[in-house]
């Protein structure tokens, strides 16, 4: 069953759209991993899923139900948490202190701001370690860690994460890839914006982007497909 449904889509600044009928679909339990090159699109689709953008045209849809114009802030209610671009921890709070902050929406209960901090901790062991500092102290990598850890702070049935590869050394960019298996497993959807065709084997679903629109769609063994790999090298 489909969680996210996006229709006809349409989204630009001012008069120019950056987006032109945008369509796909994205299943419950799955990673789905949204490539392209720089400018292709990316982020702003998944600035309007998380209701940072609003669309001229077409809809996005959670459960089947159209989002119509919520708020971000209603949207992270109903179980979409984006972790964006850049990171932006908060440089002056401890990581622990960061982690709370993205449990806003769970404050009225304790129990569970506590069991969904272990479980972030646990696919991030080595924020145990850092749990007390300085955010701003923290390694590039590390950041990255917190910033996914925090947007999973909500409890969010579908996690967006903007370019997390960006800036990291391999090592560091797959460690992230694989806890997003393990993210699925534990019960919340990943779509996963990226320009580095190293997140595919970690994919469940890809779709290709270029200028827009989404070119090609694979699931399963045809990630694998290498044609998959020379139409974004040729994109």
């Amino acid at each position: 069953m489909s969680l996210l449904e996006v229709r006809g889509l349409v989204v630009g600044y001012g008069p120019h759209p950056v987006l032109h009928q945008v369509e796909f679909d994205v299943e419950e339990g799955e990673v789905c991993v949204l490539l392209g090159l720089n400018g292709a699109g990316k982020s702003t689709t998944v600035n309007t899923i998380a209701g940072l953008l609003r669309p001229q045209a077409g809809e996005v849809r959670l459960d089947g139900r159209s989002l119509g114009r919520r708020s971000p802030s209603a949207r992270v209610k109903q179980g979409i948490s984006l972790c964006p671009e850049g990171r932006r921890v908060f440089p002056r709070l401890t990581v622990r202190q960061n982690l709370r902050l993205g449990a806003w929406s769970q404050r009225r209960s304790p129990r569970a701001v506590r069991e969904q901090q272990d479980l972030v901790l646990d696919y991030f062991p080595r924020l145990v370690e850092r749990a007390d500092q300085l955010a701003g102290t923290l390694s590039g990598g590390e950041q990255q860690m917190l910033a996914v850890g925090r947007a999973l702070m909500s409890r969010p049935r579908l996690l967006l994460i903007d370019e997390a590869s960006l800036g990291l050394s391999p090592a560091l960019a797959t460690t992230v890839w694989e806890v997003t298996s393990r993210i699925r497993d534990g019960g919340t959807t990943v779509l996963m914006v990226e320009q580095n065709a190293g997140a595919l084997p970690f994919a469940d679903r890809a779709l290709l982007m270029e200028k827009g629109t989404v070119l090609h769609t694979a699931v399963g063994e045809q990630i694998r497909n290498v044609n998959l790999r020379e139409a974004y090298l040729g994109a």
